[in-house]
């Protein structure tokens, strides 16, 4: 499977380094890299995003020629249509897609990327503020696994005699 990236370069000085923000990189399955509106195998691009709280910015696209045909039927023998797109997605921290299938959700998952299916397609840049919004305050705990502040299990019961 042949797959194409586009990468924004900018400079050194655009997104410095050692700040003390989360950032995650989002990727989004897309037709058009305007909306999430792909299943994962289907997708024929990937919008990728850093974003922080209170900012996002583009980063790159990956675009596939052939996608899944989403028939459900099984593929000639060594034809692998997964491994290429989670390889075009290393380094992201989330992933979302109208839909993904187990295999591709095993693949996605063992290459550290948390998979999110939204039920109906919706704007990138809606995508992109319900990420803001939940990095504000008070994440869900496993986005605060991604974003790398998951605090330690506390053992201090273990101290206590009855």
């Amino acid at each position: 499977m042949l797959a194409r990236h586009l990468q924004v370069i900018e400079d050194e000085d655009a997104m410095p380094e050692g700040e003390a923000e989360p950032r995650l990189r989002i990727a989004v399955a897309t037709q058009d890299l305007k909306n999430l509106n792909a299943h994962f195998g289907s997708a024929k691009k990937f919008a990728i995003y850093e974003v922080t709280a209170d900012s996002s910015r583009f980063v790159s696209a990956a675009a596939f020629e052939e996608v899944s045909d989403e028939s459900g039927a099984h593929r000639p023998e060594g034809e692998d249509r997964i491994t290429p797109k989670v390889e075009a997605l290393k380094g992201c921290h989330l992933l979302f897609c109208l839909a993904i299938g187990g295999p591709s959700a095993a693949k996605v998952i063992n290459a550290k990327i948390h998979p999110v299916k939204l039920p109906r397609p919706e704007p990138i840049d809606e995508v992109i503020g319900r990420v803001q919004t939940m990095m504000e305050g008070n994440p869900p705990p496993w986005l605060r696994k991604v974003m790398g502040l998951a605090q330690p299990r506390r053992m201090d019961f273990l101290d206590e005699e009855d």
